[in-house]
């Protein structure tokens, strides 16, 4: 019941991390349909490629066989001699039809999925030796719809070869009377016309296989709103630490904004609420910058800083709320505030003697 329960919950599509990790262990969308239908097309495209001059090949070669048996030696030495021949012939002629078939068996896998080396196949498992196991796999429902599978390709592909071989039966018993160059241009049509036929059916067969492995893949990926959630939090970080370290990251703004606020110029207060705290040097700077400000309880400690340290104190409620609001820790003072600022900052440079009374 649990497991069954577990996969009711799973009704949600697979995240690219998830589909990542299925493809690092070796989970992959595989067709054999697909496999089989490239190889065989590669293979008919050697035939119509190499089909002509191999089959001359083999014609000019090994028609001696047929011709002149009485020339070969059969002792010990010419046997060997003979079978060497026939097999470096036979390399030679089918040396670019096995590159290609071999080429295209690669592909086959290609174009499913991108390439997958994953040390998960390759581990040693106890599990796939135990008979009961494979007796599982061979006649539980994978292996019985495999083999149903098999039986309706094969009838399929049977009967289009045979649709296709029937009307040609004329020509087939004629080869009995023909030559072997006649011989080899109708057996090279009669199998194209199959080829083509099987091509035609496969096509379908493997373009409905892949999306039904797809399909099996996705669903058997599929992953809780639990699962989700667990992936996001791993990905995006636990809220829990990232408010600790956001609070971390405040904390150390706020140290060194209060120990900037024994440099600054003036302090602007509405005496309890805002707190903002100017630094200003006449030649130097083009405006004055904030280099704190606070609300509340952190107003009041900038408020103490300052007086500690003895730097001037302003009370303007206005201007403290409109600067609070309109600046951030180390930018200039707004344009539109120049003219307020500049006549407190004059106001306090006058105060301690900075600007002599003219």
């Amino acid at each position: 019941m649990a497991e069954g329960n577990d996969d009711d919950d799973k009704t949600e599509e697979p995240t690219q991390r998830r589909l990542d990790d299925a493809h690092e262990k070796g989970d992959v969308v595989k067709s054999t349909e697909v496999t089989a239908f490239v190889m065989l097309a590669a293979g008919t495209l050697c035939i119509a490629m190499f089909g002509p001059s191999t089959a001359e090949g083999f014609i000019r070669h090994f028609r001696i066989f047929l011709e002149q048996p009485d020339q070969f030696i059969l002792d010990g030495g010419g046997t060997l001699q003979l079978v060497r021949m026939v097999l470096l012939q036979a390399l030679l002629l089918l040396a670019p039809v096995f590159a290609i078939l071999f080429a295209m068996g690669i592909g086959g896998h290609l174009v499913q999925h991108r390439p997958v080396f994953s040390a998960e196949r390759i581990k040693p498992d106890l599990n796939k030796l135990n008979p009961l196991n494979g007796f599982k796999r061979l006649f539980g429902f994978e292996g019985a719809a495999n083999l149903i599978k098999g039986m309706i390709k094969i009838l399929i592909v049977g009967t289009v070869t045979w649709l296709v071989l029937w009307p040609e039966r004329g020509r087939l018993e004629a080869t009995l009377t023909q030559g072997p160059e006649a011989i080899a241009g109708d057996m090279m049509h009669l199998l194209m016309k199959v080829l083509m036929a099987a091509l035609s059916v496969l096509a379908v067969i493997a373009g409905g296989d892949y999306f039904l492995q797809r399909y099996r893949f996705m669903k058997r990926n599929r992953m809780s709103r639990q699962e989700i959630k667990e992936e996001n939090r791993q990905s995006e970080g636990d809220p829990a630490v990232k408010a600790r370290i956001r609070q971390l990251r405040q904390e150390r703004a706020r140290h060194r904004m209060m120990a900037a606020v024994p440099e600054a110029t003036v302090v602007i207060m509405n005496p309890t609420h805002f707190a903002v705290a100017l630094k200003y040097e006449s030649g130097k700077m083009a405006a004055p910058i904030c280099v704190a400000k606070g609300v509340d309880a952190l107003a009041l400690r900038i408020r103490e800083v300052a007086e500690e340290h003895e730097v001037p104190i302003v009370e303007n409620p206005p201007l403290a709320r409109a600067l609070y609001a309109a600046i951030e820790i180390d930018e200039t003072v707004p344009p539109e505030h120049y003219k307020a600022v500049a006549q407190v900052i004059g106001y306090v440079m006058r105060l301690t003697g900075k600007i002599r009374a003219h």
